[in-house]
């Protein structure tokens, strides 16, 4: 009798132990994204024309992506997050072979002083975006696999250490710093809720700045950043100028803005305002009221997520939710510090909000995943 009630459960879309997913959560994913289009469409008006001939480019180009990405929502929304479990250490190996496909040549792709994007048939991919989820994967099971030996240096930092450098190496050598922080900083705060000592992230937090300090300085333009964002006026119109370009749009977009579709920084004053930098825009259009309502969502995406950990079944749950909803308020916390220059400029782009079908398409595979778990946490 329980089979065949577990049978017609399943040919209806239902589990047993499930519950309707998290609306607040599912409102404010669509809030975001609707935020973004209409954004990207204003920002990205004059440098679509200007290259392309189409003041939707842009706009065009990045509901291709949405779509894919909402495909990716409903499927890892609809799949019970355990079963990636099975598949942690496959995930492991998909996120090397993806970082070492960026050196293969004719297939990768630089873009400035990057090589952190491939081409496949005819299309762009950064493959260091797909990593994000699919290392998350994998290190939010061999936590939930190693909790109990995570005092062990052999089987909890050395191991984490030794995988975490392998994937930070690949990206430096892109490189991708933005992105790298972003799953080194998540990663440790994955490590820590999974049950990892205080003194083993003190110490790793230690070793990479230390890393990173040396780094800067055989890295020149990298250093320039961290100069910008103390004085800007060092070089205004060469190292600085996106900097000082940025400031520009925030202040004068005041209390309330200039208007939607109003921006003068996006007449090719401001670079990447598809990109990171429209957030820059945004702020000048709608204003620091409405730009504040975006950061507000986000602030309000990491409360339903932390809510959603704290109540998971499981300590895989726990970990995937408080990792994905990290990652994404991490990289906004990042993007918009870099707009108003208290944080050097990454180049990372706001989730679901920049153009970039990879950012958004890992975004919502992410957000899927974060939707399954809430359909099954022990308090709703």
């Amino acid at each position: 009798m329980f089979s065949i009630k577990r049978k017609l459960n399943n040919l209806i879309g239902k589990k047993i132990g499930y519950h309707e997913s998290d609306p607040a959560l599912v409102a404010v994913i669509f809030i975001i994204i609707a935020f973004g289009l209409i954004s990207l469409s204003s920002a990205s008006s004059v440098m679509a024309y200007s290259r392309f001939g189409d003041a939707y480019h842009y706009f065009k180009n990045q509901l291709f992506g949405l779509s894919l990405g909402l495909v990716a929502f409903w499927i890892f929304s609809r799949a019970d997050y355990r079963i990636w479990k099975n598949y942690a250490f496959h995930f492991l190996l998909f996120s090397i072979f993806l970082l070492l496909l960026v050196f293969i040549p004719g297939l990768s792709a630089n873009w400035g002083e990057a090589r952190s994007w491939i081409n496949i048939f005819g299309y762009s991919l950064q493959p260091s975006e797909i990593v994000k989820l699919s290392f998350l994967l994998y290190l939010a099971a061999w936590l939930e696999k190693r909790k109990k030996d995570l005092g062990d240096i052999s089987q909890g930092i050395g191991p984490f250490m030794a995988v975490l450098g392998f994937v930070g190496f690949l990206m430096i050598l892109q490189p991708d710093i933005g992105t790298l922080s972003i799953i080194a900083i998540t990663s440790l705060v994955v490590y820590f809720i999974g049950g990892g000592h205080v003194k083993h992230i003190i110490l790793i937090v230690l070793i990479g700045i230390i890393g990173f300090s040396i780094m800067i300085q055989f890295k020149p333009y990298q250093l320039n950043r961290f100069k910008c964002m103390m004085d800007p006026d060092f070089s205004r119109d060469d190292i600085c100028y996106q900097t000082n370009q940025s400031l520009i749009a925030v202040g004068s977009g005041g209390i309330l803005g200039r208007g939607l579709g109003a921006s003068r920084q996006k007449f090719m004053y401001l670079p990447e305002v598809s990109g990171d930098a429209i957030f820059a825009i945004i702020a000048e259009e709608v204003g620091l009221i409405f730009s504040s309502f975006l950061v507000l969502c986000f602030g309000f995406l990491f409360y339903r997520g932390f809510q959603i950990a704290k109540h998971a079944p499981d300590d895989f749950g726990q970990n995937l939710a408080i990792g994905i909803v990290s990652w994404l308020t991490l990289q906004a916390i990042i993007n918009i510090s870099g707009m108003i220059n208290i944080m050097p400029m990454t180049g990372v782009p706001l989730p679901l909000v920049s153009y970039g079908g990879s950012s958004v398409l890992a975004a919502l595979s992410a957000l899927g995943v974060l939707v399954n778990i809430s359909k099954q946490t022990k308090v709703r």
